[in-house]
């Protein structure tokens, strides 16, 4: 991936395992490396399999952090958007059970995850927002932006349609959470520098209406 900052180096997915691309600044971003063309009906490839995993674990990490922030810092911005996470999650769930892929989540509670580097991520995430408050917006903003790159590198390479709606619709969201935790950083006299996506893109979003149609 073009822009990622080095956190998480690899995904262990049941039998498979995902090489993540490096990035450059202080974080790493998990992402599914190799792309097979299947054309079959129904069947998915090797990358849009680990995409959903990936996905969804990466949507707990999002909705984890936040629940957490919220409790420490009281930010009614972290109600919403850990409660939209959640809906992300109950996606991709809904695409692991269609395709019969067995739920990198299963019964873990709040903070624990089944692959360290996620594991790591978390941790390494709430380490920031628990600093201050203005660190706890830009652990959202950080959050949203790699999320963002993640899921537009996704949709350049998922071919199913159920997989390409959802994604389409996690990214509105991810863009709208950009747009309000960029909106309580400014209020508090912050600023913040895109570590994933373009300047020129985060420009594009957060001075762009809020759109609809996402979770």
């Amino acid at each position: 991936m073009k822009k990622l900052l080095p956190i998480l180096m690899m995904i262990v997915v049941t039998s498979s395992v995902i090489s993540l691309a490096s990035c450059k600044k202080e974080k790493q971003n998990v992402t599914p490396a190799t792309t097979q063309n299947n054309t079959s009906t129904g069947e998915l490839t090797a990358y849009e399999k680990e995409s959903i995993l990936h996905m969804r674990e990466e949507e707990k990490v999002a909705r984890d952090v936040y629940i957490n922030l919220l409790n420490k810092w009281n930010i009614g911005v972290f109600s919403n958007i850990s409660s939209s996470e959640q809906k992300h999650m109950d996606a991709m769930l809904v695409l692991l059970n269609t395709y019969n892929i067995t739920d990198p989540v299963g019964n873990n509670n709040i903070g624990i995850f089944t692959n360290p580097d996620f594991q790591k991520l978390y941790d390494q995430l709430m380490a920031k927002g628990l600093a201050s408050e203005m660190e706890a917006i830009t652990t959202g903003l950080t959050i949203e932006d790699m999320d963002i790159y993640d899921l537009n590198e996704a949709l350049k390479q998922v071919n199913k349609a159920d997989i390409q709606t959802s994604y389409g619709n996690l990214l509105r969201a991810s863009k709208n959470h950009m747009r309000e935790f960029y909106s309580q950083l400014q209020s508090r006299g912050g600023t913040y520098v895109p570590k994933y996506i373009t300047q020129q893109e985060f420009n594009d979003i957060v001075n762009s209406p809020k759109e609809h149609g996402g979770h």
